[in-house]
């Protein structure tokens, strides 16, 4: 066996982000689910935290600004809660045995990096040093109308554990390990943590987790692509979260904080790289903060900072994922709009030839049919398809390189409107024992025909046909069935 590369792995410090770090907290008290008072049932969530849950409806509660906050409830009318998705808490641990998350756990896709098992508890402290991964898990993914604590916001998503900040130091290995675990299966990574927030710290991802993330992003989730949620620093005024390699990253979504008057939180860092504010503290009193859920089956009403920040934004890409799903039974759509170049010297109102120039991999290419349907609706025949199943074709490597699919059978039609590509694979459709997947990479729509009606007696000018070259389209898809 030959060893290409050899690489010592160094220690270094990665900090919790929150306003007040819990160590220094003193007379905490947890609050206890045995002493909560339940709201009467209505049309709201009936758990009894979430007439806390200001960033989820604003009332005005603690002099906070009237309808400020995230708008959930209108996702959440229409049947929008987050199935199917799975957020990762990179943290100190979940309790995923709280009555609140054990239903929302996701075991398949946790593990537990610090000690190298499948079982992210945790670590007990006296002073509750680690809840703040089961805090950040609760804004996600806590169950509603159960009795318990507060609603998540995406409350019928599932969570899964990493746990990956609760050692002595960090090393390029573990997180790098904890960035590209199970990808597949997990569709958002959620990070309430970074570098030290001191003001003369500059400091960012190593080589192994950089390639990790990046890794996640261009292939994660059947190609569709892992989202990494960041918070962007509790610096405040002193600091710029463009000093944080992992906020300040193209591959991340930086998200820092607002109070619930719409102001910015005062230990807000102010950076350019930053693309979106949730919410945090309540109010400018720190003890105003996100209720949320805690150790041992216990809820809290103050957890803060961009910590708290970072996991709102991931609970609405997951209302975000559901309402527009990794599509089911092998079939995507895509859609271009075109006026035939309507007003230049290419205009086409009279089609000839139309061809759609697709590059396209598959596990198996003989599966692959694609389907185009003219703006008249006309959809190619032989089958119904510019492609139709090829049984003998095993391929699963080389697929279609900006391969040319024609049709004649729009012929005279007028272009302009909505064309439609449909890709299937056939996997399903033809029994296939074979798991399909597939990727659509590009696709170019071209229309060949003449301004002038080719049926005309009279005679025709100009009667060459023309090109035209309407949208190119790049798309990083992929379906597996």
């Amino acid at each position: 066996m030959r060893v290409r590369r050899v690489v010592q792995q160094t220690g270094f410090s990665r900090q919790k982000r929150g306003f007040r770090p819990l160590r220094q907290r003193r007379g905490y008290k947890p609050l206890r689910v045995e002493n909560l008072v339940e709201l009467e049932p209505h049309k709201d969530p009936t758990d009894p935290f979430f007439k806390y849950q200001w960033y989820l409806k604003n009332t005005g509660q603690n002099g906070g600004k009237p309808k400020l906050d995230l708008n959930v409830e209108a996702a959440w009318a229409q049947g929008i809660t987050g199935r199917n998705v799975t957020t990762a808490i990179m943290d100190d641990g979940v309790d995923y045995m709280h009555p609140d998350l054990r239903e929302r756990f996701n075991a398949e896709a946790s593990y537990d990096f610090s000690s190298n098992d499948p079982f992210p508890y945790p670590r007990y402290t006296d002073d509750w040093f680690n809840s703040h991964g089961t805090r950040c898990a609760g804004e996600v993914s806590a169950a509603r109308d159960n009795g318990v604590c507060g609603v998540g916001i995406a409350y019928n998503s599932r969570v899964a554990g990493i746990r990956m900040l609760d050692q002595p130091y960090m090393t390029d290995l573990i997180e790098a390990n904890s960035m590209g675990h199970e990808p597949n299966l997990i569709d958002i990574y959620s990070a309430s943590w970074g570098p030290t927030d001191d003001g003369e710290t500059v400091d960012g991802p190593r080589n192994a987790t950089m390639r990790a993330i990046v890794r996640g992003v261009n292939e994660g989730r059947h190609g569709l692509g892992n989202i990494y949620v960041w918070a962007s620093g509790d610096g405040g005024e002193d600091d710029d979260c463009n000093c944080d390699g992992y906020a300040a990253s193209m591959w991340t979504i930086s998200i820092n904080s607002a109070i619930n008057d719409g102001e910015n939180a005062h230990y807000d860092e102010s950076c350019s790289s930053t693309i979106a504010s949730t919410f945090s503290n309540g109010a400018k009193d720190p003890t105003t903060g996100v209720a949320t859920t805690d150790l041992y089956g216990q809820c809290t009403k103050t957890h803060s900072g961009t910590s708290a920040a970072a996991p709102e934004a991931a609970g609405v890409f997951a209302l975000a994922l559901e309402a527009n799903p990794i599509p089911q039974n092998g079939t995507l759509r895509w859609n271009i709009t075109t006026t035939g170049c309507r007003g230049s010297d290419t205009e086409v109102n009279y089609l000839e030839h139309v061809q759609a120039v697709i590059t396209i991999n598959s596990t198996r290419r003989g599966d692959v049919e694609l389907f185009l349907t003219s703006p008249m609706g006309t959809r190619s025949v032989m089958g119904s398809m510019i492609l139709s199943r090829r049984p003998n074709d095993r391929d699963d490597r080389d697929g279609f390189t900006k391969w040319p699919f024609m049709t004649t059978h729009t012929w005279a039609e007028n272009p302009s409107g909505t064309w439609v590509l449909e890709v299937s694979w056939g996997a399903a459709q033809f029994n296939s024992k074979t798991p399909q997947e597939g990727f659509i990479r590009e696709w170019t729509l071209m229309l060949h025909g003449t301004r002038l009606p080719p049926y005309s007696s009279l005679p025709v000018t100009d009667p060459h046909s023309k090109l035209a070259v309407v949208k190119k389209v790049h798309e990083s898809a992929k379906s597996s069935i």
